[in-house]
């Protein structure tokens, strides 16, 4: 396979509603789409970070450089750059993990549409559909946010996650219990809000049956979180603070997390997602799979990797209308509550033209060969 063309694509789409966390709010997924042309194919991918470095590090013109720069010339580089080859040099380059795994990604949907394999047959996925969960954000008062929770109820989601911060958990928690009950499977993502001061306040939200607590204290403590696990009957969740393979197993030993959240993005792409995704699943510890708010160019490949055998807990794999009035391809629709893998070749999913001119801010070719 011989790379021919890199284009980035500049989009902003509006979301349905605000989404609040305990980063700030967005009302417009702002982000670059990469297409990778090759002399057999051509793949897609979503670069899942933000306009400005508040979730994380990486942020989209930083992104844009590191690719055009560092990342393309590498790939560029190699007699034949399949996916396999790409890591090992891009390794050199400190970091930027989000950009790997767009470039990673792009590759890889390149070269699986050329042998005509799914991306979910490729990764070892066991299910033709996975359980749909929805995160629900910060709201401005819990009359709202019962309102929300009841819309999403009504469309048939699973899993309901709240996001919380302080001053916004214990009340909330408590009104969603009592409004829909204790069987409804409910987690909260504090995104990293939290001190190991605040322990003896999250013991409260103990009562309430949580599946889990996401990421309460500091990127990256996992000593901080294992100190505060041993003070929660929750199961602590990690995301941020899990780079790769080797940090999970590093807070699993730990006992810092006994659940795990896997963003392929945030890992550096699908390859080190399922060797995240294996080292779990080897030590019996629960994953399921995060969401970026992508559109539907990254919701694809993230529900092929959500149909792998560790998969056990309902993930952020939205239906596109969960955060899109119109997304920039084929709607993913819920049904029973499920969303369907994709199964043609690649990551199974492609951008509708028109739509995407609607949203293109601005095109540009990173590489040419």
């Amino acid at each position: 396979m011989k790379l021919e063309r890199v284009e980035i694509v500049h989009v902003a789409i509006p979301l349905v509603t605000p989404f609040r966390t305990s980063f700030g709010t967005m009302t417009t997924k702002d982000t670059f789409l990469l297409h990778v042309v090759t002399d057999t194919g051509e793949g897609w991918s979503e670069f899942a970070a933000d306009p400005e470095p508040l979730y994380c590090s990486e942020f989209v013109a930083g992104a844009e450089t590191v690719l055009r720069d560092f990342l393309l010339p590498r790939a560029a580089a190699l007699p034949a750059p399949t996916t396999a080859l790409l890591a090992p040099v891009l390794a050199k380059v400190k970091g930027h993990e989000l950009a790997k795994a767009a470039l990673e990604t792009a590759v890889l949907d390149a070269e699986l549409r050329s042998y005509g394999m799914p991306l979910a047959t490729y990764l070892g996925a066991v299910r033709d559909r996975v359980p749909a969960g929805v995160s629900v954000g910060i709201k401005t008062s819990v009359a709202e946010l019962l309102d929300d929770v009841s819309r999403y109820l009504a469309e048939g989601y699973v899993r309901i996650k709240l996001k919380i911060e302080p001053g916004w958990d214990v009340e909330p928690v408590r009104a969603v219990r009592e409004r829909f009950g204790a069987e409804l499977p409910l987690q909260v993502d504090a995104n990293t809000a939290y001190t190991l001061a605040d322990a003896e306040h999250l013991r409260r939200l103990d009562e309430y049956g949580l599946l889990l607590i996401e990421e309460p204290l500091e990127e990256n403590n996992l000593y901080g979180h294992a100190q505060l696990q041993r003070r929660l009957s929750t199961p602590v969740c990690l995301d941020e603070s899990l780079h790769n393979a080797r940090d999970t197993a590093s807070a699993i030993a730990m006992d810092a997390c006994r659940v795990v959240n896997v963003k392929p993005a945030r890992v550096g792409g699908y390859l080190e997602a399922r060797r995240v995704h294996d080292v779990a699943h080897a030590h019996g510890v629960p994953v399921w799979c995060g969401g970026m708010l992508e559109t539907g160019i990254g919701r694809a490949p993230n529900l092929a990797l959500a149909a792998l055998p560790g998969f056990t807990l309902p993930g952020d794999t939205s239906a596109s209308s969960r955060y899109f009035a119109e997304d920039i391809t084929e709607p993913f629709v819920l049904e029973d509550g499920h969303l369907p893998v994709p199964r043609t070749p690649g990551i199974g999913i492609e951008p509708l033209p028109q739509v995407l001119r609607r949203f293109t801010r601005r095109r540009e070719d990173l590489y040419v060969g």
